[in-house]
Order: structure tokens, then sequence, then C-alpha cells
């Protein structure tokens, strides 16, 4: 997976370099860009722009400086909020558990931690969606305050805010559950507690799947729902307009004007740039998330042609260069992914355990449950009146074996030795690959001879027209000098 993610980005810039030429955008520096409507209504001053020498309005850039790092203070303390409802849905999903388990129906009591994992994922999944939907309006308003000159540096801030959050939001539950979730259960007679209810471990397939397959439907469904509740409203708004027309047939344009007015993209890029994330990130985890993604990408690709076609007014071209700051997350996901991958490998899975007792008791495996389950304290078994075992490298006393840092150090060892070798190949791959097709190349190359040729050419014309003129000019003044000597004689 990691290594699709950066042949997808690499191929992806081939992309767009054909893109960016057939539009005419390779060129085009954020510096040409005007400033945006709103900094210049804003602005306090006026001062000359150093690359087109034009008067044009003016931000004092320490005082920008100044405003972001307060909207940095608001984004961390947002961030703190989503911590505080994670642990909050961990309180949940406990509390449910027991209140499940103490009604005394037997139904009840065999399914209370299937209950409680289910409606603790329902609760997370809309707290998710909740804090995002406040998030982005606080992120939007954070953004205009901060006075970026043009609609680029504007969307790039706002696009980094947003993920930043949207990132911790989406992800801090699966980071949960493959990294800490039963990490912290205990053993027998010493099990580890919190508010006084014990730690339950899940299957970290589990969580991944709900969270995934459920903001998936959510999206589809909001795709669906929202666009119609839009353009409901929308007709409903004009609806007192067209009775004072009378029976007027609507001319076309009217019929356009009562489609619901385009905003622009970023929610798209949103999505598809989180599910890039959660399936390159916790593929590990979910293998079957690029199957679920491929699903739903097919079913949205149709749904957002007929909502861009059909329910949106048409929206106005804006030049760009390139996808600017998504690209930039792009590969700080595939990267992140190689470093998630590699601890999801390390520590959630079987291999590194198996992989160590084949290589140092028995080739065949044979025996290796035994090897993985640990006797319970002695005082333990006393008291329930029977030998019990579970999965963990202690001695009687609940003391780590040393097993346990054997494996620790293989684990680590891996982690290390994946990256590098991960991250190698990557390179190799980034080398292998040009960011431009050769013959797009080839073409630009001509292109520039051809304008070279022209601009000489040009050049040429003009200094034979000059000299012609300088010509006509001396032959004019010799004949007006003969003149004035002859009148003179």
């Amino acid at each position: 997976m990691s290594f699709w993610a950066v042949t997808f980005l690499e191929y992806w810039k081939r992309k767009n370099a054909t893109l960016a030429h057939h539009w005419d955008c390779m060129d085009f520096h954020e510096e040409e860009e005007p400033p945006r409507p709103e900094f210049a209504a804003m602005a306090p001053a006026m001062e000359e722009n150093p690359v087109t020498g034009v008067k044009e309005p003016y931000f004092p850039e320490k005082a920008r400086i100044s405003r972001m790092l307060t909207g940095s203070m608001v984004i961390v303390i947002m961030l703190c909020v989503v911590m505080i409802f994670l642990v909050t849905v961990i309180i949940y999903r406990s509390i449910v558990s027991v209140m499940m388990y103490e009604t005394g129906s037997s139904v009840l009591r065999t399914q209370a931690g299937n209950i409680a994992n289910i409606s603790s994922s329902m609760v997370n999944l809309a707290l998710i969606l909740l804090m995002g939907q406040v998030y982005t309006a606080l992120a939007e308003q954070l953004t205009k305050w901060e006075m970026h000159r043009t609609q680029t540096q504007y969307e790039d801030a706002f696009t980094f805010k947003v993920f930043i959050f949207q990132f911790v939001n989406f992800y801090s539950s699966p980071f949960y559950v493959a990294f800490f979730k039963g990490r912290f259960v205990g053993y027998p007679g010493h099990y580890g507690t919190l508010f006084g209810m014990r730690n339950e471990d899940l299957s970290r397939h589990i969580l991944s799947c709900y969270v995934f397959c459920f903001a998936n439907i959510y999206v589809c469904v909001c795709v669906c729902v929202c666009s119609k509740v839009k353009a409901w409203r929308q007709k409903k708004a004009l609806a007192s307009v067209k009775k004072a027309q009378g029976g007027l047939e609507p001319q076309r344009w009217e019929q356009d004007y009562e489609l619901v007015a385009c905003e622009g993209l970023f929610d798209e890029y949103l999505e598809i740039v989180l599910q890039f994330g959660f399936i390159t990130i916790f593929v590990a985890a979910f293998p079957l998330a690029p199957l679920f993604a491929l699903l739903n990408n097919w079913a949205e690709v149709r749904l957002d042609a007929h909502k861009f076609v059909c329910e949106y007014r048409r929206p106005v071209a804006e030049r760009a260069q390139n996808i600017g700051v998504w690209f930039i997350i792009l590969e700080a996901l595939s990267h992140v992914s190689v470093i998630v991958n590699a601890f999801l490998i390390a520590f959630t899975s079987d291999f590194l355990p198996r992989l160590l007792y084949r290589y140092k008791f028995n080739s065949d495996l044979h025996g290796y449950v035994n090897f993985t389950l640990a006797y319970a304290p002695p005082s333990y078994n006393y008291s329930s009146h029977g030998m019990c075992r579970y999965k963990a490298f202690r001695d009687e006393n609940g003391s780590y074996t040393l097993v346990y840092w054997e494996l620790l150090a293989v684990r680590l060892g891996f982690i290390i030795a994946f990256e590098h070798v991960v991250f190698s190949v990557l390179r190799v791959i980034d080398w292998m690959v040009p960011d431009v097709p050769e013959s797009l190349e080839l073409k630009v190359k001509r292109e520039r001879y051809l304008a070279k040729q022209a601009l000489a050419d040009n050049q040429e014309a003009l200094l034979v027209s000059g000299s012609w003129r300088a010509a006509q000019v001396s032959a004019h003044s010799g004949v007006h000098t003969l003149h004035s000597r002859l009148y003179e004689a």
C-alpha cells in the first residue's frame, strides 16, 4: 500500500503537468494573482507591489503573524476538545457495558460488549461529524481574520487548519484502538481499571470497520439529501418572484439561476484526502478498506456528476497551476502511512512472535499457542479454584519474561528496517518516474524555442524599421539644410 501511494502521487505529478500545460497554467505564479476583494476592502494601507510595481492594499506582516499564532492557540484548544470527546466515548462504552450486564437478562449480558461497541462507534461518529461542522465554521472565521492577500494563500491556510483538525477528529479513534486499547488490561488478579471499571479488549478490525463504513454511508446520504434540501430551499426562496411574474414562461438563464450556487470543491477534496489517509494508514488493521473505498467512489462519481450538472449553477473558473496544499498533505499522509503500518505490523499482529518462535524454538510452530500464553498468579488460581492462562509474556508473578524483551527488541528492529527499506524504495520510485512526461517536456521546449525565435524576428523587424525611419529623418534634415543655404545665398 505504501508503494502504491507513492507511485500514485508520482503519476499524479505527471497528470498535473499535462493538465497545467493544456490549460496554459504552467507559468501561473501567485505574484500575478490579484488581492482578494475581502482583503482589499479591509486592508488598512496601500503600498507598491515589489513585483508588479502597482499600488495595492497592504496589511503588515507582523500583525498577520501575530494573528496566525493566536489562531494556532485556538486550534490546539479545539484539538484538546476532540481528545476529551474521545475519552468521553471510552467512558460511555464502559458504562453501557456495565448497565447491560446488570440488567439480569441473559441475552443482554451475553451481547453487552457488542452493544456497547456498536453504540459507542455510532456516538463517536456523530461527535466526529458534529465537531467537523463546528470547526470548519471556526476555521473559516480565523482564516478571514488572518488577512491573507490572495485567494491561493487564503485557501491554503484554510485547508491546512481544517485538515489538521479533521485528521485528529477522524483518526484519533482508530489510533486509540490500534495502539492503546487493550494495552492496559493488566493480568489476572491485577486488572487495569478506569473510574472503577475494568478495561476491556476489542478486535482492532471492528471499530475501524464501523468508522470507515459509517462515514462513507453518511457522505453518500449527505450528497443525496443535502443537495435536494438546498435545491428545495432555493426554489422556495424564489417562489415569490415567480408568482410576481405571472404565467410567463421562465427564460433559460432564469432556470439556471434557480439552481444552488456552487460552493467550490473544498468538501470534495477533504473527503477524498481523508479517505486516502484511512486506506493507506490503517490498511493493516482493516485490509478491506480499499475495496469499500472503491465501491464508495463508484457510487459517488455518479452522484457528484448529477449534483454538479443538474443541481448546481455553473461554477466560475479560476486559474491554478496545481492542487496546492492538498498535494503536500497527500505526500505527508503517504509517509505517515509507512511509519504507522510498521508499528501496526510489529505490535498488533502475530507476524513477529511467530517469526521469533520459528527461529528460536521450533520451525514447524509446534507448541506456539502454548508459548504465547502465560500462567495466572497462584493467588488468583486458588481464589478461582482452577488454572487460568492468558495471552501475555509474563511469569507467575506477573513480571515480564526475557522473551518479552527479546520480542520488543525484534519489533523495534523490524520497525527501523521496514521504514528504511520502504523509504529507500520510495526514493527510487521517485527518481525513476519523472515529474513531467517526456513528450510534454519536448513540447514545452519546442514552444519556448518558437517563442524565442518569434521574439528575435520581432526585434530584427523593429531594428530594420528603426533604421529606415532614421534614414528618412536624415534625408528630410539634409533637404531642409540645403533649402536654408540656398535661401541665404
